[in-house]
């Protein structure tokens, strides 16, 4: 008697393969393969009792015709319905742009204070030195003026300061992580263990996309100065979510994005027909092995034909007025430039991109800090303020959440060489500071406070899974509740963790 086919043979493989059996489907499939009788029945008891003696899936399930009966949707009326998370991979030193410590200056080359570092970790880049010299920031702070009682930024953040009224800036951000890799992966995943899903990943599964013509989930890279670090397309990745919810990286020059263009010779005729070919086939696999990421593919293919005519409209700056092209700065005629970026981003919240993410590389300055960051900073500022100013007069700030952030924060204390005009930091997990912006966040205000060191919080704290969890629930989700089970448990982006911060929210 013919059997169905079970592609896994591992029992992991063979459980998941059972839990996402329906019994409709089951039938459907013996029915094809060997008819109704009682060997399908006595089969079908099996499976049935087998996948009753583990606990039954949340998600995915998946129904009859084999697509996810999960509905992608809010838990509850949402704030927003998008993200625009700009990241500056390197951990931009919070002691040089937002969280003003005038009172340090009086303490130039003073050794750190025990009391203060309470024999907290510290990495191997400086383990090694005798001292720990304060070095306070050789920059200027100007107040600008929010909804609370003025918001102190660096001299290097002057468009900054203009969207100060639309800012939320946490300044007691703390995380688990000391260096790069598992900070980013933990900003990124919720997890430092690389594997788990995207932030991105997770809201273009639960909340779908809501253009089809684009992915839900877009990437954009730009380089900086100085020091890069590694940036991993794991970052954006789906992990154990179906791979149609990764993130889609949008290159600068020609191509924007790889191998979407036609081969010569081949016209957008062919590409259909083929396509058609290649989905019959798709279709015949997900028959026999009911493998989701057949579906998955068949589903990349087509948003793939749409793109090759929707990226290329997204990508003309050509329909841009002369004064929001002024407004990004003279970078925005730079393909790949943050301020290019920017734009973009602006472009792709108005056709409805559910999350766009921004990487911003080369703010690791652990010596030179001063020149480093000023040259960091010219090619931000314009343009992060920019983006601001572009969504809200153009009703979209309402509905769009934009997070600034580093996967850490820098310390007080000088790596190396300490001048009054040059120094370096190192990491900081302890505390850092971010800022939001927009839909359903409080603004104009500052939140959480530091110690006169800015090395330990010490009012409000607010850790990685509680901003995660506040913005999900901005966007409509209930943390706790959107869930997918793999390998033998479920999971969610906030793991077992994450506390609403209900003090930034309208």
């Amino acid at each position: 008697m013919p059997q169905p086919q079970i592609r896994s043979t591992s029992a992991d493989g063979l459980e998941e393969y059972l839990l996402n059996l329906t019994r409709r489907r089951f039938f459907g499939k013996v029915s094809s393969t060997i008819g109704a009788g009682l060997g399908a029945m006595a089969l079908s008891q099996l499976f049935a009792k087998d996948a009753m003696a583990a606990p039954a899936p949340r998600n995915p399930i998946l129904g009859a015709d084999g697509a996810p009966a999960f509905v992608p949707g809010p838990n509850f009326a949402p704030k927003a319905k998008r993200v625009i998370y700009m990241h500056m991979e390197g951990a931009p030193s919070q002691l040089d742009l937002y969280d003003y410590k005038p009172n340090l200056e009086a303490r130039f080359n003073e050794d750190l204070p025990d009391s203060i570092r309470n024999g907290q970790r510290i990495t191997t880049m400086t383990s090694g030195q005798s001292r720990f010299p304060v070095a306070p920031t050789k920059f200027r702070f100007d107040r600008h003026e929010n909804n609370e009682d003025g918001l102190w930024l660096s001299e290097l953040l002057p468009h900054t300061g203009t969207i100060a009224k639309d800012m939320c800036v946490i300044k007691s951000m703390h995380t688990d992580a000391i260096n790069h890799e598992p900070g980013i992966t933990f900003f990124q995943t919720g997890s430092e263990q690389p594997g788990r899903p995207s932030f991105g990943s997770w809201m273009s599964y639960g909340l779908g996309s809501m253009n089809a013509n684009l992915p839900s989930f877009v990437v954009m890279i730009t380089q900086g100065v100085g020091n890069m670090q590694a940036l991993s397309a794991r970052f954006w990745g789906s992990g154990f979510l179906p791979s149609e919810h990764q993130g889609c990286r949008l290159r600068s020059g020609r191509d924007p994005v790889l191998y979407l263009r036609d081969p010569d010779g081949v016209t957008r005729q062919d590409r259909r027909r083929m396509l058609d070919l290649v989905g019959e086939l798709n279709e015949e696999e997900f028959k026999e092995s009911f493998d989701p990421e057949v579906r998955a593919r068949i589903a990349q293919h087509e948003m793939a034909y749409r793109m090759q005519m929707s990226v290329p409209e997204l990508t003309d700056f050509s329909n841009e007025d002369a004064a929001t092209l002024e407004m990004y700065g003279p970078d925005v005629h730079k393909p790949g430039s943050f301020a290019a970026n920017c734009l973009l981003a602006r472009r792709l919240a108005e056709r409805d991109v559910r999350f766009i993410q921004l990487y911003m590389r080369g703010w690791d300055q652990h010596g030179n800090l001063p020149s480093e960051l000023s040259a960091q900073t010219k090619a931000v500022d314009q343009a992060q303020a920019a983006l601001v100013t572009d969504l809200k007069r153009r009703g979209l700030l309402d509905e769009t959440l934009v997070l600034w952030a580093g996967e850490f924060g820098r310390t007080v204390y000088s790596q190396g060489t300490l001048a009054r005009d040059n120094y370096g930091r190192d990491h900081h997990p302890r505390c850092f500071s971010i800022w939001v912006a927009g839909g359903g966040i409080k603004p104009g205000i500052s939140w959480g406070k530091t110690d006169d060191y800015s090395y330990n919080i010490v009012e409000n704290p607010v850790d990685v899974h509680d901003l995660h969890a506040t913005l999900l629930h901005l966007l409509g989700v209930d943390h706790k509740k959107q869930l997918y089970r793999a390998q033998g448990r479920d999971y969610r982006l906030t793991d077992v963790k994450g506390e609403l911060v209900r003090g930034i929210m309208a």
